[in-house]
């Protein structure tokens, strides 16, 4: 039995969950408090939770018993448990109300394939749950999930490294830093080439991240440390003093929230000076993750199309950034993978300068976006996407491999620091025919029709909230001037 095979057994537990009142958006949390707990069992770490609380001590109950435990297990373990199970667990409830209903979970977890689901690693099993979730759009969940075919192409291409500190300052459930982590283990014979001094490191100290949602916390949490992850990501807001904190970084990649924080609220950051008066939440990550890395450290971080663009403080943050930063590479992604935030995305790939003067040279972009079918339920994002990309991109993690210029009837052109400039430094770079609208008339599911329309709207919207913004930020400004 493979991977697939055990999460589509799990998804379909959820219609034991729906006869007792849990929502789509509750299912994930409901059902990973127990295969958190049967996964201990399996790998053989429930010394990590308190005797009386362990898979064996829940499984073996029946009836209102085994719900009354299920229910005080839930709450001693985040308040006496330790280190990061009383993370994972803290303020963690269950909606299940039947009795029947949990033994029906507990039973057909007992009963799943665990031979085969240790065999294939029982922290891809995990992932495949949260991938499942993402795809379902009723779930609401797609907006935490990054594809995986895209982050496995970047920490391909960006080489994380044993040592280095990696952040994510919006981990979602850890993707970035799983699939990182997961790299490193492969060169390293599973961390057992290392010294017992630097695989304790890989295990506590080389992954750092913030997470807003505190339910998406939990999961990271779970997913981390399924993955022998220990500790790295808490909960926090990256644009409070809580990502001042974050120690500097070798290496940061991410996919930040886009949009604009709720109430037209600014960034409460003392080291901010660039995105100090925008609620452009995109623009005010972008300021971080330049603060935030060693010189010399890398980045890779997922934006919208509208940080490429956008005009006053985003023509300011880019014209600093290349400054102090050497933007090497954009990837235009495709349209329908991020349907969830509305608005169509980049990978900017950059390097932190040793120096802070006019670290960047040349742009490459590579389009894969125009001249391509659009992605959906029927035409999901694989590694095959990506494969002539990365061949483009080159062997060199900072961008500096042998390139080539495929001209105006190729993917990837190269631009000159003095062309940007001439532009008002605006990346909005095309050159190949659009087609996007001719690939969305293929469209045939209706909910990625829907999500097409859906993202069409929130787009104009985020551009409308950026104009009001910039606006109200100017008369604020000129207010002040009068008043002093």
């Amino acid at each position: 039995m493979t991977t697939r095979d055990i999460v589509a057994k799990l998804w379909n537990l959820c219609h034991v969950l729906r006869d007792d009142g849990v929502s789509y958006n509750e299912y994930v949390t409901e059902l990973t408090y127990l295969l958190f707990l049967k996964m201990m069992a399996e790998t053989g770490r429930e010394s990590l939770l308190p005797k009386d609380y362990r898979w064996d001590e829940l499984a073996r109950r029946t009836g209102l018993a085994q719900l009354t435990f299920y229910k005080q297990l839930l709450l001693d373990l985040g308040t006496k448990g330790k280190g990061q199970v009383a993370a994972i667990f803290t303020d963690a409830q269950t909606k299940l109300r039947k009795p029947t209903n949990l033994k029906a979970l507990t039973d057909a977890i007992d009963g799943l394939d665990w031979f085969s689901a240790r065999e294939e690693g029982l922290g891809n099993l995990y992932e495949g749950l949260l991938e499942k979730n993402a795809s379902e759009k009723k779930s609401g969940a797609g907006q935490y999930f990054t594809p995986r075919p895209l982050i496995d192409c970047i920490v391909r291409l960006m080489q994380p490294k044993p040592g280095e500190i990696i952040q994510d300052p919006a981990a979602g459930t850890g993707g970035f830093l799983v699939a990182a982590d997961h790299y490193i283990r492969e060169r390293t014979d599973d961390l057992f080439k290392l010294t017992k001094e630097q695989a304790y490191f890989q295990r506590h100290n080389a992954f750092t991240g913030l997470e807003l949602v505190p339910d998406t916390h939990r999961l990271c949490l779970m997913n981390m440390m399924l993955h022998g992850v220990e500790d790295g990501v808490v909960s926090g807001d990256a644009m409070s003093p809580d990502g001042e904190v974050l120690p500097k970084a070798d290496l940061i990649l991410t996919n930040p929230p886009f949009g604009t924080k709720k109430g037209g609220g600014r960034p409460n950051r003392s080291d901010f000076s660039i995105t100090a008066d925008t609620s452009n939440k995109q623009l005010a990550f972008v300021e971080h993750i330049v603060r935030a890395l060693k010189p010399g450290g890398r980045a890779a971080v997922v934006l919208p199309d509208n940080v490429l663009f956008e005009d006053n403080t985003g023509r300011r943050l880019r014209t600093w950034i290349m400054e102090l930063c050497d933007i090497h590479t954009i990837l235009r992604l495709p349209t329908g993978i991020f349907y969830a935030q509305g608005v169509k995305t980049n990978v900017i790939f950059l390097t932190r300068g040793k120096t802070d003067r006019a670290n960047t040279k040349l742009v490459w972009i590579y389009d894969l976006r125009n001249q391509m079918e659009a992605f959906g339920k029927t035409r999901p994002l694989t590694v095959a996407d990506f494969k002539e990309f990365e061949k483009a991109f080159g062997a060199d993690p900072l961008g500096k491999a042998k390139r080539k210029d495929q001209g105006e009837e190729g993917r990837f052109r190269c631009f000159t620091r003095q062309e940007i400039k001439a532009r008002n430094d605006n990346f909005d770079i095309s050159w190949l025919r659009d087609t996007e609208a001719d690939a969305e008339e293929h469209l045939t599911e209706p909910e990625d029709i829907a999500a097409a329309i859906v993202g069409h709207l929130k787009a104009a919207l985020e551009e409308i909230e950026s104009v009001t913004d910039e606006i109200a930020s100017d008369e604020a400004k000129k207010n002040e001037e009068v008043a002093a």
